[in-house]
């Protein structure tokens, strides 16, 4: 178990790079021939996972301040691609292994083994691409890649994942014709998609959005430089620190303008009383005296409504986040997982399939509370701590996933605010 020192968060601090940005571009090095160097990346468990994928397809990346990567030349692996717990890796590596001449298998671990693939499974078998799966449609499976994507018109359902249009996106370059990608569902986190359509300009492929969808040249990529910037999602972390202990805390290198979706968290933050402030080094975010409750739809940054959340058991009286049904499909179910924790704290938690409503406790208690192997339900249970002395997490080492040095770089802040 592990937990935060209550106090004052203030100071500066660094948040890793956004895995999400990192993992799309080394895929799409991967995919481009030519020599490419993507800048600003992190090694953590997930970056490692994609990291893993690119060295089973015999692209490595050569690591050092930067990665280089020489992509264009995939071949089949000569054993399974181990995804580690990376839904996203695991995911664009199938639509990568339908570039290639060859078997590929992808398993995992842990949750990723339950985690739905059926999707992406019957999208490829659409594509000509042979797939064998269990009936489920879950990992481990095996991708035979000849003839590689065909393209036309592809139907991508959105109402899991977004993580399914991301893969099929990223390789519609490859394709054989031009492809008109149609999502269909209610959406989800679609601003994960603009991340994707970002990096895919970054390596020359501009595709036209219609109402209709998405149309993709087959144009193939172009070798270039990327630069990953910080990860939005972990900068919700020291955003809430700040909120819920009237601290100040800048996030260096964060642009308030970035379009990762759990930047949305910040406009939330600022509705609770926070100021958010666009400064030369990032974005600052100064806690007021007491938190206002809200209520916000959150189906477009449901990963930062899990530090959210405990901003909420914070304010002075009922928050209620809907749009939160994605939640269930993570690492852990999310949703389940953070009302059992709130419920722990103290607070008076109801939760649908897709929303909870948060009642803050007048007296909230020290308790030990789950991390489900989840990172993201661990950093933002932990925050708690700041507030009420004597919260630990359980199995504190899962957020090695996305920020190794989490509990290190938040207690710093709370040193600095200590002293201040």
């Amino acid at each position: 178990m592990r937990a935060l020192p209550a106090g004052r968060a203030a100071g500066v601090i660094r948040v890793p790079g956004s895995k999400s940005a990192a993992i799309r571009a080394l895929a799409v090095a991967a995919l481009a021939p030519g020599r490419s160097t993507i800048h600003g990346g992190d090694l953590y468990e997930d970056t490692e996972a994609m990291l893993r994928v690119l060295e089973g397809f015999g692209v490595p990346a050569v690591a050092g301040e930067s990665w280089e990567v020489n992509g264009g030349s995939l071949r089949a692996p000569e054993g399974p691609i181990d995804c580690g717990e990376s839904g996203l890796s695991a995911r664009i590596a199938m639509a990568m292994a339908a570039t290639v001449d060859g078997e590929t298998t992808i398993t995992g671990r842990g949750r990723l083994l339950e985690r739905p693939m059926a999707p992406l499974v019957e999208i490829l078998r659409s594509q000509h691409i042979e797939v064998r799966a269990s009936t489920g449609g879950t990992l481990p499976l095996t991708v035979n890649g000849r003839g590689g994507w065909w393209g036309g018109e592809i139907v991508v359902p959105t109402d899991t994942s977004t993580q399914f249009l991301t893969a099929v996106l990223l390789a519609a370059p490859t394709a054989r014709y031009p492809t008109a990608v149609r999502a269909v569902g209610d959406g989800g986190a679609i601003g994960y998609v603009g991340m994707t359509l970002d990096v895919m300009a970054g390596f020359g492929v501009r595709v036209i959005e219609a109402a209709q969808g998405f149309e993709v040249p087959n144009s193939g990529y172009r070798a270039g430089s990327y630069g990953v910037p910080p990860d939005a999602s972990s900068a919700v972390y020291p955003a809430v620190a700040a909120a819920i202990t009237g601290g100040e805390v800048t996030i260096l290198g964060l642009d308030a303008n970035d379009r990762q979706p759990d930047m949305e968290v910040f406009e939330h933050l600022r509705a609770m009383g926070c100021i958010v402030d666009a400064v030369d080094v990032g974005v600052r975010v100064i806690g007021p005296d007491g938190l206002d409750p809200i209520e916000a739809d959150m189906e477009g940054a449901p990963d930062g409504a899990l530090g959210l959340s405990v901003a909420c058991l914070f304010a002075r009286g009922n928050s209620r986040l809907t749009g939160l049904g994605s939640l269930r499909h993570k690492e852990s179910d999310r949703l389940a997982a953070m009302a059992e924790g709130l419920g722990r704290l103290g607070a008076r938690v109801e939760v649908t399939e897709d929303s909870i409503s948060i009642d803050p406790p007048a007296d909230a208690a020290a308790a030990v509370v789950a991390a489900h192997g989840d990172h993201r339900v661990a950093m933002s249970l932990a925050l708690a701590g700041l507030r009420i002395e004597g919260v630990a997490v359980d199995h504190p080492e899962v957020v090695a996933k996305t920020w190794p040095g989490f509990w290190e770089d938040v207690e710093r802040l709370v040193g600095a605010g200590s002293s201040r």
